[in-house]
């Protein structure tokens, strides 16, 4: 790197054209299996609500980087994280997606080694003792499990820093939202024929704004100008006391919510005037999840890679029991709103991904705007171990707080 900045200093942008990640980083297999390694098996990974492991003795399995994953809640109510896979010849140890232990103990289907829900194994089934064997030495493989208000992480590294630590300084962007208090009220869930970096680059710049989303930017007029925030724009000192939707990043006049007739149905408890006005805010936890929140729901978004060229997308939209109780709540008018932008968004990723293997494209190239896709791929590089070209990303949030 030389000593030229990368970012400008006067506004939201890159100083000057960037190369993109290569092309092959895309769909070739040996270095996705890189990637689920290095990224997806040392970061912290989305996996559900909390909501959704509903007291003692509950648990869901999932895969993240391609390893097999327990989450349960102890008899206190504590959740609880392992390698799905007994210690014994490593079979799957529960085979269920979800449900509840009918005892607080964990048996393993197949030659019936029995764990306790703190990992210690208890029992060895049929097995006669023999020498050499200490039951001591083989409890369950752990993994580190966070619960963020409301959402459960998981990281697989066995050093791995705390959840607060690396991502307290985004999460607190949203301190005002009761997150713990909301329910899932929908969920949608959709295989893209993409590379998973296709769809967060995708959604780290609105250059495709203008042509891929007319709702959207009818909604969020910013987004018309193929920019996301007020200092995207070079020029925006110069309007800095403009409240202008077009100009601030808020929704257009008379707007209150991302939905259809951009209407909101009530109004979250605790949330001030600023946070209303602002229309959206972000929380991002790379690789796996961004939420957005707005005035009277938040949606998950989730992206589990499933191949190189693969991805299952999925959402929740979250809402307060009240609003769900409510006699004349519409949950069509939000929902169908996120699912129009999100179909939108994964035609374009595929569109994206289908011209990656011409056989003399290399690798494309970041212009200004993409100074967001610029610090995602710079990120990917450093996860892996591969030189950074630039300073460390600052924090989105920091970049999208403009009023």
């Amino acid at each position: 790197m030389d000593d030229e900045p990368v970012l400008e200093s006067g506004f939201n942008g890159l100083a000057r054209a960037q190369p993109a990640l290569p092309a092959s980083w895309y769909y070739d297999p040996a270095h996705f299996e890189r990637e689920r390694a290095e990224i997806w098996g040392k970061t912290w990974t989305y996996l559900c609500r909390a909501e959704t492991l509903d007291g003692p003795r509950a648990f869901r399995t999932f895969q993240v980087g391609g390893q097999p994953i327990l989450i349960l809640r102890d008899e206190a109510g504590e959740l609880k994280g392992f390698f799905n896979t007994c210690r014994h010849r490593g079979s799957i140890l529960c085979p269920a997606a979800e449900g509840r232990l009918d005892r607080p103990m964990i048996a393993c289907p197949y030659h019936q080694w029995v764990y306790d829900l703190s990992g210690r194994l208890r029992a060895t089934g049929p097995m006669r003792p023999v020498a050499g064997f200490d039951r001591a030495e083989h409890p369950l493989l752990p993994v580190a499990v966070a619960e963020w208000r409301g959402f459960v992480f998981v990281n697989l590294a066995a050093d791995a820093p705390s959840f607060e630590d690396t991502h307290g300084a985004e999460t607190a962007y949203v301190a005002n939202w009761p997150l713990e208090e909301l329910r899932i009220g929908h969920s949608y869930s959709k295989t893209l024929n993409c590379n998973w970096k296709i769809f967060w680059e995708n959604y780290n710049e609105c250059l495709h704004c203008p042509n891929i989303h007319p709702e959207l930017c009818e909604l969020v007029p910013i987004y018309g100008r193929a920019i996301m925030a007020r200092r995207d724009d070079p020029d925006w000192q110069a309007h800095a006391g403009e409240d202008a939707p077009h100009i601030s990043g808020g929704l257009r006049a008379g707007a209150e919510t991302w939905s259809m007739d951009g209407t909101a149905q009530g109004r979250l408890p605790g949330l001030t005037e600023a946070d209303v006005a602002a229309g959206q805010r972000y929380v991002t936890v790379p690789p796996s999840v961004f939420i957005a929140h707005h005035a009277d729901y938040v949606r998950t978004v989730k992206i589990t890679p499933t191949g190189p060229e693969t991805m299952e997308l999925s959402a929740e939209w979250l809402f307060h029991p009240d609003t769900l109780s409510r006699p004349d709540f519409d949950m069509e008018r939000i929902t169908g709103f996120g699912t129009l932008v999100m179909e939108q968004d994964g035609e374009a990723c595929e569109i994206n991904q289908a011209g990656l293997r011409a056989r003399t494209f290399r690798q494309g190239v970041l212009m200004q705007e993409e100074y967001e896709v610029f610090l995602f791929q710079d990120w990917v590089r450093g996860q892996l171990g591969e030189p950074m070209l630039g300073e460390p990303p600052e924090s989105r949030a920091s970049r999208r707080a403009e009023p």
